[in-house]
């Protein structure tokens, strides 16, 4: 494992694939492919040139828009990052002050949605500090699990809190592993999010990818390969559920959300 690479930070674009499979009452897997986005949200904000051809607060075939984070402030207000700090410093954390790199799903043209995003909070020396799982449920909520002294390649755990799919209770706990690796002259991440229930394991996630700079030859070939990603991405989850449905697995009514935008 390793941490960011050396040299000056710039926006990257992963290109990997997504993976699902439930374990109970009936086997449900799939995988598809996808790209992501990593961006460096402090050199971003110092230097917008990093984020290379992306289009940053501005419509883009391509795009990241702050307001789609957090609790949804604009760059007038500090964006994405000035939350990130502030929920940062009300958790105690004072001393991720480092770079801050955030696994995401861009907009593009114009559509967004992201079922979740990962930030990755560093310290000044370059260690991992923290890392916020940003999820977000079809029903228009939002919910953050803040992971404290976190490590690469290490098993971390969260009591889940927030409705993400009918067809799971709101109990037991999450399981994550975040691995980010070069491995000559490629680099590879991976995030895993594993869920179990009162009776064990029910759920197996991961979004993996091999990084590369994101340059107009990179942005166009996401395009073209994958021209409505994130539609893509709510039509498969809709489909997803029909295809529980039709299995008969057990359908829950959502709950009202935590009182707590955070939970730890």
């Amino acid at each position: 494992m390793s941490t960011p690479s050396d040299g000056p930070a710039r926006a990257l674009i992963g290109f990997g694939q997504v993976r699902h499979r439930r374990l109970r009452p009936t086997v449900n897997a799939f995988a598809y492919p996808t790209y992501f986005l990593l961006l460096p949200m402090r050199t971003l904000r110092r230097d917008p040139a990093a984020a290379g051809p992306l289009a940053w607060n501005r419509r883009g075939a391509l795009g990241f828009h702050d307001r789609d984070h957090g609790d949804g402030r604009g760059p007038a207000q500090g964006g994405a990052l000035a939350w990130l700090d502030e929920l940062l410093a009300a958790e105690g954390i004072d001393d991720a002050q480092g770079e801050v790199w955030l696994h995401c799903y861009p907009r593009v043209l114009g559509f967004t949605f992201k079922p979740v995003s990962f930030w990755y909070c560093h310290r000044a020396d370059g260690g991992l500090r923290a890392i916020v799982v940003e999820v977000n449920n079809t029903f228009g909520e939002r919910h953050c699990y803040l992971l404290d002294q976190p490590a690469w390649g290490a098993e971390l755990r969260a009591a889940k809190c927030f409705h993400v799919s009918p067809f799971c209770r709101v109990e037991g706990g999450y399981r994550f592993r975040f691995l980010r690796a070069r491995h000559g002259a490629r680099e590879h991440t991976v995030a895993r999010v594993d869920h179990d229930d009162a009776e064990g394991p029910l759920l197996r996630t991961s979004v993996s990818g091999q990084l590369e700079p994101l340059t107009r030859a990179s942005q166009r070939r996401a395009l073209w390969r994958y021209p409505a990603m994130t539609l893509g991405v709510v039509a498969r989850i809709h489909w997803q559920a029909l295809r529980l449905w039709c299995k008969r697995v057990d359908f829950f009514r959502k709950p009202a959300p935590p009182d707590a935008p955070v939970s730890r």
